[in-house]
């Protein structure tokens, strides 16, 4: 039998859910945006992702609601990809991925995300241990954890070296 191309049949709301994140490279895209990745060449740069395949998944990221074009230049014609309030609700989901990743197929942390209030690097469910709240992703610091690259290619990889706020636009250096 030979396996089928949607979960059109499937009455689950993960199968749902991943009928819109389940294809190869949009949960990455998602989780560039989250760490402030708005342009095109970035998330091309960064994700070494084919330029169709790119264009395909923003593009269906943004008909879902999950992405928001904007312009950012008239002349030349330039957008950036902002998440949405239904993107940043992903992050509970990609957090989780990131923790299940890095227990079972990491040696060490790549990143960490702390409460940018206190510090504290947050809970497995995105709280604050010293604070006892849920963080909003606005208030979480990504900072580099000792498994990353110090010395990495391209100027994305190079911009998270420092630490940042989720959501906040990323600033590139060239090479």
């Amino acid at each position: 039998m030979a396996l089928g191309k949607d979960y059109a049949s499937q009455e689950c709301s993960i199968a749902r859910a991943l009928e819109i994140v389940g294809e190869r490279w949009t949960l990455l895209v998602v989780r560039d945006a989250l760490y402030g990745v708005r342009r095109y060449n970035d998330f091309l740069a960064h994700l070494g992702i084919p330029r169709a395949v790119l264009a395909a998944r923003l593009q269906t990221l943004t008909a879902e609601g999950i992405l928001e074009k904007r312009r950012y230049q008239q002349s030349p014609p330039r957008d950036e990809y902002v998440l949405t309030e239904r993107g940043i609700a992903l992050w509970p989901t990609l957090r989780a991925l990131g923790l299940w990743g890095r227990q079972h197929f990491t040696e060490g942390p790549l990143r960490y995300f702390r409460h940018a209030e206190c510090g504290t690097e947050l809970g497995p469910y995105g709280e604050c241990p010293a604070c006892g709240a849920v963080v909003p992703v606005g208030d979480v610091v990504m900072e580099p954890g000792p498994g990353l690259d110090p010395d990495p290619a391209d100027p994305v990889s190079r911009a998270l070296l420092k630490p940042k706020r989720l959501l906040e636009p990323l600033e590139t250096e060239p090479a």
